[in-house]
């Protein structure tokens, strides 16, 4: 189909002069993606929303493109997410609205707001399947009667209704105004020249109101009450519910919510995905991918190659196919190591989204994290974080606020340990006993509620509240999580593989022109003195740079005492992440910012790793029960005090 475009740009690349726009809106989890997915099939293009961090997928239909906005509640200045949605769905030719038939009263608040900007609609009456299951009954032709545009009944998981709802694109309507708005719209649109921009302004949209120099409206309450009424008189006349015992989800959904049971499921299924991704992947996988293919078959070959050119002692050569080679170690590291991490972490991410227990795992730690500053939906880029740090850095763009979003990458990158760094580390505890283990996790978790305690303290502002839906409990469609995964992890490889290779030639140069080794010579002074480590762990910590378990695995063939071992790890761990990260953190934040975060990362890791070996060395004692049991309350200590100071300084802020 072919729609007559009439609306200006909404400033997103790759998207046609003159292409009709097709806008998909609607609340957080009702089955978007799917949608998209099946309209765009694989032509799917992702870019940051300008002026924002925030990606917005948009594809080809036909000779039309599709957008899918962010998961909204309304549109409006609230949040990021709703000014996007806002000025997507007003420069639309037509908006196709997902609502979930389970949460009809809620999701029709939104379909109403879009109705009353006067923009094309129509509705995909989503999750029928569900609303059946929860024992709720909707008359879609009355509901389309009354909302004034067509409704199409779906189950998109299974793809029933899409078929449908392509063929009735054309038929979309403006719909059914809510009643006692046309007076008061018809007052500014001769003046604006958009019925949506106007009814903005009189809800009191700041930013609207600013574009045509006027002053918001003040009519917010007035209008949304009469939403509110117009949608409950609606719900009322087109459902129809009967009494439905507790499903097995709605059971396991509440339980999963209370700390009681919700920690074991939590715990439970982080178990199932550390054997999966940390076991599995990390080992069999990426022995495969990387060490037999990438390092048997690629390399060699690549080597032979490029040596019939270029001697491999060369300048050139030592960058092109050297150690850091932008043609070894480049390629093997993200296609061979990184990339079956990255697939299986975005898979276990769409598992959890598709079936509705990421926004329940939010909800369970919600308070927990809000003393470190951010709220429920921080675990998401933290628990991506023992995955790639790289990764889950880009994914704090789905942070509510700035704010959360500067503590969230500080703490990513101080104290959380990607996965292939991950195992060299507990290949090493494992040789030095329990309680040396027990004090490196207790050290490194300390240090994360510290700076994040302090962060939260210093930083002007204060967490968000969290505002997220909780969908019902469903199991995911396979075609989808796939989908889903496969899209990610391809956006991830094209944003980060450039970084990796100038970071691999940085590092290169450095190693040709001897300031690798200057540097670590500059570290031996540091790593000798304060941290009672050999010379040669200066080396490790340069190599740490390029790539975390590099820098761990420069330290398995030292002779090192257990004490050590534990100081040495601590160090490592809170150490700079590798250069990927780095990049991506200059690109994530402002240069200012970026390098006060990495000069902090410096000053933390050889603090804390010097203070573990310092109290070793006064201590003296050769008990790894008694020596691991003080320093742990030393750093609880250290936590405590942390905490009460905090306090005192939100308090006389």
């Amino acid at each position: 189909m072919q729609l007559a475009h009439c609306h200006g740009p909404v400033g997103l690349k790759n998207i046609p002069p003159g292409a009709g726009k097709l806008v998909l809106a609607g609340n957080p989890n009702t089955g978007k993606s799917v949608f998209f997915n099946y309209f765009t099939g694989l032509y799917v293009d992702v870019s940051n929303y300008p002026g924002t961090t925030l990606e917005i997928s948009h594809g080809r239909f036909g000779r039309d493109v599709i957008i899918d906005t962010p998961g909204v509640y309304g549109i409006s200045s609230f949040n990021d997410e709703e000014r996007i949605a806002r000025d997507i769905i007003l420069s639309a030719d037509i908006v196709i609205n997902v609502v979930d038939a389970v949460h009809l009263e809620r999701d029709l608040f939104l379909t109403q707001q879009v109705i009353d900007t006067g923009v094309p609609v129509i509705v995909a009456l989503n999750m029928l399947d569900e609303a059946g299951r929860h024992g709720l009954e909707i008359d879609i032709q009355l509901l389309s009667d009354l909302l004034g545009v067509p409704v199409v009944p779906t189950v998109a998981v299974r793809k029933k209704g899409l078929k449908e709802l392509k063929e009735r694109l054309a038929g979309a309507k403006t719909g059914n105004i809510t009643p006692g708005l046309n007076p008061l719209i018809n007052l500014l649109v001769n003046r604006l020249g958009s019925r949506g921009e106007a009814l903005l302004v009189l809800e009191g949209d700041p930013v609207v109101a600013e574009r045509h120099g006027l002053e918001p409206g003040n009519h917010r309450e007035e209008i949304y009450l009469k939403r509110r009424e117009r949608v409950n008189s609606i719900v009322k006349r087109v459902l129809r519910e009967s009494p439905e015992a507790a499903s097995l989800g709605g059971l396991l959904g509440r339980w999963m919510l209370r700390p009681v049971t919700g920690i074991p499921i939590l715990a439970l299924a982080l178990y199932a995905m550390y054997q999966v991704i940390g076991i599995f992947i990390a080992g069999t996988v990426v022995g495969v991918t990387e060490e037999t293919v990438m390092l048997g078959i690629y390399e060699p070959a690549v080597r032979d190659i490029v040596g019939r050119f270029i001697a491999g002692e060369s300048a050139f050569g030592t960058i092109l196919i050297g150690e850091f080679g932008l043609l070894t170690m480049t390629v093997t590291y993200v296609l061979g190591l990184l990339m079956p991490l990255v697939i299986g972490f975005y898979f276990f991410l769409a598992i959890f989204e598709d079936s509705g227990y990421l926004p329940r795992i939010a909800t369970l730690v919600d308070r927990l994290l809000t003393g470190i500053g951010l709220n429920g939906r921080g675990v998401i880029p933290l628990i991506l974080g023992f995955g790639c740090v790289t990764m889950a850095t880009i994914t704090t763009r789905l942070l509510a606020s700035d704010r959360e979003r500067r503590i969230a990458v500080f703490l990513l990158g101080l104290t959380i340990p990607c996965s292939a760094q991950l195992g060299v580390i507990a290949g090493m505890l494992a040789a030095v006993g329990g309680w040396y283990v027990a004090l490196y996790v207790f050290v490194i978790f300390t240090v994360l509620v510290m700076i994040g305690t302090l962060l939260n303290a210093l930083l002007p502002g204060s967490s968000s509240e969290l505002l997220i839906d909780l969908p019902p409990l469903r199991l995911p469609g396979l075609d989808n999580v796939l989908k889903k995964t496969a899209t990610k992890s391809y956006n991830f490889l094209k944003e980060a593989f450039p970084l990796f290779a100038f970071g691999a030639l940085i590092i290169s140069v450095f190693q040709v022109t001897g300031i690798l080794e200057f540097l670590q010579e500059l570290l031996a002074p540091l790593t000798v003195g304060w941290l009672k480590l050999p010379k040669e762990t200066a080396t490790a910590f340069i190599m740490g740079i390029v790539r975390r378990d590099f820098g761990a695995a420069g330290l398995t063939g030292m002779t090192l005492t257990p004490a050590q071992t534990v100081a040495a790890l601590i160090t490592i761990t809170l150490f700079v992440p590798c250069i990927a990260s780095i990049l991506i953190l200059f690109k994530e934040r402002s240069r200012k910012e970026a390098a006060m975060i990495w000069a902090a990362s410096w000053v933390v890791a050889f603090l804390v790793g010097g203070i573990v070996s310092q109290l070793h060395g006064a201590l003296g004692w050769d008990s790894g029960f008694a020596e691991a049991l003080l320093i742990i309350l030393v750093f609880a200590g250290m936590t405590l005090a942390t905490v009460a100071a905090s306090h005192l300084l939100k308090r006389y802020k």
